[in-house]
């Protein structure tokens, strides 16, 4: 038997709620893009073996979804495309919920997106990664709900997604990587938060009403002009949240230069995705779109450069093929 598994990445577009005094924390807004991808495979094998990019990680997620459901390491996986790590478009938890999706799969355990994540450890914060996952489209979550005697509570599972929505598939996304190093994950991320819950954050109520008044209604009506105004008014306040770990609107000189470049280029709207360095603008035609990637790589150029290309919304989330092994 063999399982292959193709995962979209992800825009996180901005938390709505850092500091909690909205009685719930986080809350979060993004999309599934149809560019990058992971493709995972899995096959029965004698011990445990993993082949391709990211072959570093992948064995430690096997193994934590292995040992939860008490099998045998009797497996290969071959990780045959990967997400860039640590950039901002979703790496981690794709992999994670590829793997266990696949494995599950390959031994038969009857478990949902939502189970697989809580296994794989993901989706604490942000309920994106593993609805876009799931199904794709447009997500926003509710957040964790918080108490007054414990308000950095680990959740057990990802927060309930309230808005999938279908995403226009003409919109084209300009996304740009800046060579400037990785974004924050793991233990620096979650110092990061902690560091911003304690603040308040103020904005959330001029964000909500974005989100509420703005965005949805023009995603409902397909009117890009209206979202993508919506996107950079909420760059601009997450970006002002995230400024004391980052030191900017952007995680770096670059993506700020780049994010000018798009909209000198055209977008409709621009944003970093999580903590970056990807950045993305947004059009409505290819002769639009071509112009935004001339003035990034026009800006980036010498600067460190950055990777460039183009995605749209994937609105079925991931892909999952079983065969029987050919003798």
């Amino acid at each position: 038997m063999r399982v292959m598994v193709r995962a979209p990445a992800r825009l996180h577009f901005g938390f709505i709620d850092l500091d909690g005094s909205s009685g719930r924390r986080f809350g979060s807004i993004g999309l599934a893009i149809d560019e990058p991808k992971v493709i995972v495979e899995a096959t029965p094998a004698h011990h445990l073996s993993v082949t391709g990019d990211e072959s570093g990680r992948a064995p430690a997620l096997a193994r934590r979804f292995l040992s939860h459901y008490r099998l045998r390491e009797n497996v290969h996986i071959a990780l045959q495309q990967m997400i860039p790590a640590h950039v901002g478009l979703g790496s981690g938890t794709q992999l994670a919920l590829s793997i266990a999706t696949a494995l599950a799969r390959l031994f038969s355990i009857e478990a949902g997106v939502r189970e697989l994540a809580s296994v794989m450890g993901r989706g604490k914060r942000s309920g994106i990664g593993v609805a876009a996952f799931d199904r794709g489209g447009f997500i926003l979550d509710g957040g964790q709900q918080v108490t007054t005697t414990d308000r950095l509570r680990k959740p057990d599972s990802p927060p309930h997604v309230i808005i999938r929505h279908p995403f226009p598939e003409d919109w084209t996304f300009v996304v740009a990587i800046p060579n400037v190093g990785r974004g924050l994950a793991g233990d620096a991320e979650g110092r990061a938060f902690r560091r911003l819950s304690a603040r308040h954050t103020g904005g959330t109520g001029r964000l909500s009403r974005t989100i509420l008044m703005q965005m949805l209604p023009a995603l409902v009506e397909r009117d890009p002009s209206a979202f993508g105004q919506s996107l950079t008014t909420i760059q601009r306040i997450v970006g002002r949240w995230f400024r004391p770990v980052q030191l900017g609107t952007f995680a770096s000189p670059l993506g700020a230069r780049i994010a000018r470049a798009m909209v000198r280029g055209g977008a409709l709207g621009v944003g970093q995705s999580s903590w970056g360095p990807t950045v993305y603008g947004m059009a409505t035609s290819e002769k639009v779109a071509d112009t935004m990637e001339h003035e990034v790589r026009n800006t980036s150029s010498g600067r460190g450069e950055a990777t460039i290309f183009r995605a749209r919304a994937d609105n079925r989330g991931a892909e999952i093929r079983t065969s029987q092994e050919q003798r």
